[in-house]
């Protein structure tokens, strides 16, 4: 990984591991179709200008089929979801749940003939990674929401197959257009939900500020951040950021939520790193066919 891609790969570790943290603050007086709203209306009102004026919306116009199912997959569908498990489940354990995406994203990869293949070491760290997720779930969830855990589960595969769908079908177009337009359609989508789910009373400050924070930094920036990755690294290994996204989020729910430490989140947390590190390597099968 050259110097650029660990930078942005350790950015995204750091941005997408917050928003478990501000959606399970803002979930306590908003409805999850309200907070989805309010995310990407906000942000989209800050992006499509610029885009706007760059001329780079026009161009999604001849390729709305896979700017509508990227939308869906990557924004619209894992947002609502996220929000309607994180009701009912701590910001740390959703946060190491998601850390199935690049498992998810490897299988898709292989069953699709993907030129991108995995390394023998590659599949260990993928391995390992999702071993540190199974080791929070089995010490330390005991009863749970199946539903909720189901939510988190479609969600880490939106989230493996957004990735693919923009490396595939929008490559070519410019990344502010395809964020601008994807947070745009979204918010469209929701308002109609939101004014039926309005709040009765004005959120309190620590819900402002997490909405303020979901849509500025954790979607209109972090987009930008992470299609720069994506050209970087790829798509695969773009989606490793999941491995340390959860140890953020678990940090995070205990510093600032009172959520508890567990013997799960130490052992899941070192599986984790190690799974991350093991699954960015370049392994000797890759170099041997390079």
């Amino acid at each position: 990984m050259t110097r650029r891609g660990a930078l942005l790969f350790a950015a995204m570790c750091v941005i997408w591991g917050i928003p478990y943290l501000m959606i399970r603050v803002a979930v306590r007086e908003l409805a999850p179709v309200t907070l989805v709203f309010l995310r990407t209306g906000l942000a989209a009102a800050l992006l499509v200008p610029l885009a706007a004026r760059r001329a780079e919306l026009r161009p999604l116009l001849g390729r709305w089929r896979p700017l509508l199912a990227y939308t869906a997959v990557e924004v619209a569908i894992p947002w609502v979801l996220l929000a309607r498990a994180e009701r009912r489940l701590t910001s740390s354990l959703t946060g190491l749940l998601i850390a199935a995406v690049p498992l998810v994203g490897a299988l898709i990869v292989t069953v699709s003939g993907d030129r991108e293949r995995l390394g023998s070491r590659r599949w260990l760290g993928l391995l390992v990674g999702l071993g540190g997720v199974a080791a929070i779930v089995g010490l330390d969830v005991g009863t749970v929401s199946v539903v909720a855990l189901v939510e988190v589960a479609l969600v880490a595969v939106g989230y493996a197959v957004g990735p693919l769908i923009l490396a595939r079908q929008l490559r070519e177009l410019a990344p502010l257009g395809v964020v601008a337009a994807s947070l745009a359609l979204c918010a469209l989508f929701y308002a109609p939900l939101a004014a039926t789910h309005r709040p009765s009373a004005m959120p309190s400050a620590h819900v402002l500020e997490s909405v303020v924070g979901l849509a500025l930094v954790c979607s209109a920036a972090a987009f930008l951040i992470f299609f720069a990755l994506i050209a970087e690294v790829g798509p695969l290994r773009a989606t490793v950021i999941t491995y340390v996204n959860p140890a953020v989020a678990a940090v995070l729910g205990v510093a600032l939520l009172d959520e508890h430490v567990t013997a799960g989140m130490v052992i899941g947390f070192a599986l984790v790193l190690l799974g991350c590190v093991l699954a960015t390597g370049r392994s000797p099968e890759a170099v041997a066919e390079s």
